[in-house]
């Protein structure tokens, strides 16, 4: 295998970034549980919004990482409140977490 620096994260040729994989399970559960949650939220559509950002930043492997804790603002401030939501809210926040702060 090899390896390649591209910015502030190592690719490993033929294989996948763990985090990438974590992020996009959490943002899967969190997108699955509030497609089930039938109750109406204000902000849904934001937050839904900002869950397939997210979910493409992750597919196309390279995510920005002020853009992704900016979608998570968003997201938390959509639906923050639910309590149906706060354990697939705080994965994704910990997904999130695992590629740094922002530079600078």
């Amino acid at each position: 295998m090899r390896k390649e620096a591209t910015g502030r994260r190592t690719v490993v040729h033929g294989q996948e970034d763990p985090r990438i994989i974590g992020l996009q399970r959490a943002v899967t559960r969190l997108r699955r549980e509030l497609a089930g949650h039938r109750a109406k939220l204000a902000d849904r559509q934001i937050a839904e919004e900002e869950l397939a950002a997210v979910d493409a930043m992750a597919r196309a492997g390279v995510p920005e990482i002020s853009r992704l804790r900016g979608s998570l603002l968003l997201i938390a401030g959509a639906i923050g409140s639910v309590s149906a939501l706060a354990g697939a809210l705080a994965e994704v926040r910990k997904a999130v977490e695992l590629f740094g702060g922002p530079p600078g």
